[in-house]
């Protein structure tokens, strides 16, 4: 039989009753002649609870413990999905990362899948299982240690599984009912898009869309699994929600498909840095070893052999960047007179596929930014994007200017 690949949220397993509604979702698709993988988030909040607890226990925690700490809350949603599908005389059993088995590597809480091997969920589909629900998120290390793939990683977790199964689709259910032009709580005319590019995704979601995991928007394109971004709170058709795809999928180009906007942004500014062959590795190469995730980079033009050198990064590694960096100082490595972090900015983006064909578009998103009288710190470019550092407090200013000047409430 087809294999289909649904995953559930928080917000969609938050208690009982929604756990009952999305096994109902299941059990439409198994009728419909599917062989069902589910792959379940912790229900809502859970994840953030032993998160505390850890922290409250042992601040300087083992990493081992973590992940066996935190991956169980994934474990109790499993178990209960499968007992309400059982119920429903579905046939379906729980099944934990180490069970599968999923494989990734050592790195605790960041890790990486290596393989799913399929044997054992396929020969119990042989036997006659309907749904295999599967504990998001986890995953056995090389030493047999359960691991964790970081926030969000049951997305990864339902994309690799379509990947691995060769699945005719991948739903993602959560609290949204698909992929919006942008924040819907920031800019009441925002639109949710029939279709996306995963190029265009990829962006949106590394750029501070929370609708999905970058790593799995990564996977999905790489594989080609077709993604659809579903509410598990709304009774909708087959057709609706957001169809991640690739580009030729997509009848027309826009030009713009999105604001994207992340509000904990930094800007860190090393003043008078010598100007030399070599100074960008011994600053970003520290930072990189710190897991410090450096976005936007300017170098100023020099004077007399100093030059100053901007970055951006999330404001939760301020800190990290700061000792990476006087610990290269103190080193010799680099020499600079002093770290200035700017801690009240936000990042807002433009993303859109047709960028690549159509000129104009950093000259109208700066005009409408000027026009509001927002003033640009950093800028920064790809093919299909343009990021901008503002000063926070303008944030959901420029995203609602943003939106109107490209016209994005007419995209559907």
């Amino acid at each position: 039989m087809p294999v289909l690949v649904m995953k559930f949220g928080g917000t969609s397993v938050a208690n009982l009753d929604r756990i009952k509604r999305a096994a109902k979702r299941v059990g439409v698709e198994v009728a419909k002649g599917y062989d069902v993988i589910v792959i379940v988030s912790a229900m809502a909040g859970r994840t953030n609870e032993l998160v505390g607890w850890v922290d409250e226990i042992s601040p300087l925690y083992d990493a081992r413990e973590y992940d066996a700490v935190v991956g169980s809350g994934e474990n109790v949603t499993a178990g209960l999905m499968a007992l309400t599908l059982q119920e429903m005389d579905v046939p379906a059993r729980s099944w934990q990362g180490w069970q599968v088995p999923l494989q990734t590597n050592s790195a605790h809480s960041a890790a990486r899948i290596l393989d799913i091997p399929p044997d054992n969920i396929r020969a119990k589909f042989a036997e006659g299982m309907r749904v295999a629900v599967i504990a998001g998120f986890q995953g056995v290390s090389p030493e047999g240690r359960i691991t964790t793939l970081g926030r969000g990683g049951s997305d990864t977790t339902a994309v690799a599984f379509a990947a691995a199964f060769q699945a005719e689709r991948c739903d993602i259910y959560t609290d949204v009912d698909g992929v919006y032009t942008t924040d819907p709580r920031i800019c009441s005319k925002a639109r949710k898009l029939d279709r996306i590019s995963f190029e265009e995704m990829l962006e949106l979601a590394s750029l501070g869309a929370k609708v999905l995991q970058t790593r799995s928007v990564e996977l999905a394109m790489r594989y080609g699994v077709k993604l659809r971004v579903l509410s598990s709170l709304n009774e909708q058709s087959d057709s609706a929600g957001t169809l991640v795809c690739d580009e030729e999928e997509i009848m027309e180009t826009r030009v713009v498909s999105g604001i994207a906007y992340s509000r904990e942004e930094a800007k860190m500014t090393l003043v008078s840095v010598a100007d030399r062959p070599g100074i960008a590795a011994a600053i970003f190469g520290p930072l990189s070893e710190a897991g410090v995730n450096v976005d936007m980079i300017i170098q100023n033009i020099s004077e007399e052999g100093r030059t100053d050198m901007t970055f951006s990064c999330p404001t939760d590694q301020v800190k990290r960047a700061e000792k990476a960096l006087a610990e290269a100082k103190a080193r010799g490595e680099i020499n600079y007179h002093d770290l200035i972090a700017d801690t009240d900015v936000a990042k807002v983006s433009a993303v859109g596929i047709g960028m690549r064909s159509q000129s104009g578009v950093a000259a109208r998103m700066f005009k409408t930014l000027s026009d509001e009288g927002i003033n640009i710190k950093v800028i920064a470019t790809s093919e299909i994007k343009i990021s901008v550092l503002i000063d926070r407090k303008y944030m959901e200013l420029a995203v609602q200017a943003l939106h109107d000047a490209f016209e994005l409430e007419k995209l559907a």
